[in-house]
C-alpha cells in the first residue's frame, strides 16, 4: 500500500487512516471518477511541483468530458491542496493523485443529480520501472486489447473506469514475460501504451501517434516541445505494428515513467538493442527540466510553499 501520513480529503488534511468513502460510492462501482497523476521533485530551490496547473486543467476538462458540474472545489482550491499535502507530508521526490468523485447519487448511471468531492494524496515516489528499465529499455508486446474506440469511451479524460482496458492490457502482456504493452487503436494503427504515449525515431525524425486515439498526455506535450526547442522535427503519424519493428528507437513517456526506452517489440530487436542516443538526449533533458535546472522551462515548475502561505511560483 502506498502510505503517507496526512491526505487532503474533501476540504481538509486528515490522518491516512481517516481518508474514506463509504462503500455505496457510485464511483467506485462504476468507475465514474476522474484522476490525474502528477509529479514533484527536488530542486536547487525545494520541492517543486511539475506543471500542476495543466494537470488540474486536465482534471476539470475530465469532470467536464464525462458530464460532472458544479465541481466542489476551485482551480486555485485545488491546485493548493496539492502543494499543501506535499508540504504537511515533508515530500521531495513524490507522486500527487487528484481524484473528483461522487459521495452521493449516480445510482441510476447518470451524471445528472449527484453529489462530487475531491481529495488528493501523495506520496514518495522512486522509478516506476527501476533504474534496470530507465538505463537499458524494457521489452514491449502488442497487447491482444485494442485501445478504447473514440465514440465509445471518451479518450481525452482520465476516466477510472478507463483503466480497466489498460490493466488487462499490461496484465497480459507482463504474465507473457515482457515490460509494457502497446495498444493499437480500433483501425490497427499504433495508439500507445497502457499509460505512457508512445514515440518513434526514425532517420534523425521523432513520430508520435495522432492525438484523436490517445490521451493528450502532459509529458508527451513537454517532450515535444523540448524536442523542437532541441532541433528535432516531430510530428504526428498514423503507425503500424510492423513500422515499429523497423524503428531506428523507440521511447514511451508518461508522468510515472518519465522517458524509457523500448529496445524490443515483439521480440523484434528495436535498433542497437539498447536506449538510442536521442532517446538518451531527451531523457536526460527532461530530467533537468523537471529539476530546475533549465530555467527556460521554470513556468513548467511550482514551488511547494514551507508553511501555510500562499504558493511560491519559480
Amino acid at each position: 500500500m502506498v502510505e503517507s501520513p496526512y491526505i487532503w480529503h474533501q476540504g481538509e488534511l486528515v490522518d491516512f487512516k481517516d481518508a474514506q468513502v463509504h462503500f455505496l460510492n457510485s464511483s467506485l462501482h462504476y468507475g465514474t471518477a476522474v484522476f490525474e497523476g502528477i509529479r514533484a521533485y527536488g530542486t536547487e530551490n525545494g520541492t517543486a511541483v511539475f506543471r500542476l496547473k495543466d494537470h488540474i486543467k486536465r482534471l476539470r476538462d475530465s469532470a467536464k468530458i464525462i458530464g460532472f458540474d458544479q465541481l466542489p472545489y476551485t482551480e486555485e482550491e485545488m491546485i493548493d491542496s496539492c502543494l499543501e499535502v506535499v508540504r504537511a507530508n515533508e515530500l521531495t521526490d513524490c507522486y500527487i493523485r487528484p481524484l473528483i468523485y461522487v459521495v452521493d447519487g449516480g445510482w441510476n448511471l447518470l451524471t445528472t443529480n449527484i453529489r462530487l468531492e475531491y481529495s488528493t494524496a501523495a506520496w514518495k515516489w522512486d522509478k516506476y520501472m527501476g533504474e534496470e528499465a530507465l538505463n537499458n529499455g524494457i521489452r514491449a508486446k502488442i497487447a491482444s486489447y485494442s485501445r478504447h474506440y473514440i465514440n465509445s469511451a471518451m479518450t481525452k479524460a482520465k476516466v477510472a473506469g478507463n483503466y480497466v482496458n489498460s490493466v488487462m492490457a499490461r496484465s497480459e502482456v507482463i504474465r507473457q514475460g515482457y515490460e509494457e504493452g502497446i495498444l493499437l487503436d480500433s483501425n490497427g494503427f499504433v495508439s500507445e501504451c497502457t499509460g505512457q504515449n508512445l514515440f518513434v525515431v526514425r532517420n534523425g525524425k521523432l513520430l508520435t501517434p495522432p492525438s484523436y486515439s490517445v490521451l493528450e498526455g502532459i509529458t508527451r506535450d513537454s517532450i515535444i516541445c523540448l524536442a523542437e526547442d532541441l532541433g528535432y522535427k516531430v510530428s504526428e503519424s498514423l503507425m503500424t505494428r510492423d513500422q515499429l519493428y523497423l524503428a531506428d528507437e523507440i521511447f514511451m513517456v508518461g508522468t510515472a515513467n518519465e522517458v524509457i526506452a523500448v529496445r524490443e517489440v515483439d521480440d523484434r530487436t528495436i535498433g542497437n538493442g539498447g536506449m538510442g542516443h536521442i532517446t538518451a538526449h531527451l531523457q536526460q533533458a527532461y530530467a533537468d527540466v523537471v529539476r530546475g535546472k533549465r530555467p527556460e522551462y521554470s513556468d513548467w515548475l511550482d514551488l511547494v510553499p514551507q508553511d501555510k502561505e500562499a504558493p511560491v511560483f519559480f
